[in-house]
């Protein structure tokens, strides 16, 4: 999937007062918690998720697996690539870590997404439309930085 064809949704970001390597692993550890649950896998079976199943290298690397997505790209303390696809849409979800001064990390959430046909455009309408996904990103990355920090 060539993630620069996905339209881009939104961007999220968050300063972290940590090193881009406790990030890195506050990513690793949000991930495991947020989408390791029946529940997540439940939903990701509702959809058709590709990927239903918690898999794949630990700490997180190319090839991990989460309900509803898959680790296509990793570049420890720079940058994760998230990716996924179901019945209404195919996405990214792209983590990059900057640094932003001594013992700082400027954290980027940035999801892409097409949703395609009527269904699609009605699923963007109920994730992305009411601020769902948006409150979801902004949890992650609070979670993210209460753990790094």
């Amino acid at each position: 999937m060539k993630i620069a064809a996905l339209p881009h949704v939104d961007e999220h970001t968050t300063i972290v007062a940590a090193e881009p390597a406790a990030v890195w692993r506050g990513i690793d550890d949000v991930l495991d918690r947020s989408f390791a649950s029946d529940r997540t896998a439940r939903y990701a079976r509702l959809l058709g998720c590709a990927d239903r199943t918690v898999s794949g290298p630990r700490p997180v690397a190319e090839g991990s697996r989460f309900p509803g997505l898959r680790v296509a790209g990793a570049r420890p303390g720079r940058e994760l690539v998230l990716v996924g696809r179901h019945h209404f849409s195919t996405y990214a979800l792209v983590f990059r870590l900057d640094e932003a001064g001594p013992g700082r990390t400027l954290l980027r959430a940035e999801t892409r997404a097409r949703f395609p046909g009527p269904v699609g455009r009605l699923y963007r309408r109920l994730v992305i439309g009411t601020g769902g996904h948006a409150a979801f990103v902004r949890r992650l990355l609070s979670a993210v930085r209460r753990g790094a920090e």
